[in-house]
């Protein structure tokens, strides 16, 4: 009795860690269905053949980034502490450039 409760402990909480997360195609029909508020019958059936089958934009990198040498974590750090001045300065580059 001991084992087969265990057993059913582990399906219940194996299945909610699996159903946790929405795969693509769950977030692709959230988004459609979304979408196709106020569309009915047909033109609502056509509207979600449309975006189903609609490739996803390719996503664009903002920039590659660039590996954090001691020089280029200077940089940055310098960037970043523009406009303070005095104490706040040296705590905020000291926390900065000991950033991993």
């Amino acid at each position: 009795m001991k084992k087969l409760f265990v057993a059913g402990m582990l399906l219940a909480f194996g299945g909610a860690a699996f159903a946790a997360e929405p795969t693509a195609q769950q977030n692709k029909m959230k988004t459609c269905n979304a979408e196709a508020t106020g569309k009915k019958g047909d033109e609502r059936k056509a509207f979600m053949k449309q975006c189903l089958s609609a490739k996803p934009a390719p996503v664009v990198a903002a920039e590659p980034e660039i590996p954090l040498t001691q020089q280029n974590k200077m940089k940055k750090c310098n960037n970043d502490a523009v406009g303070k001045k005095g104490d706040e300065r040296k705590v905020f580059m000291k926390a900065c450039l000991s950033a991993k």
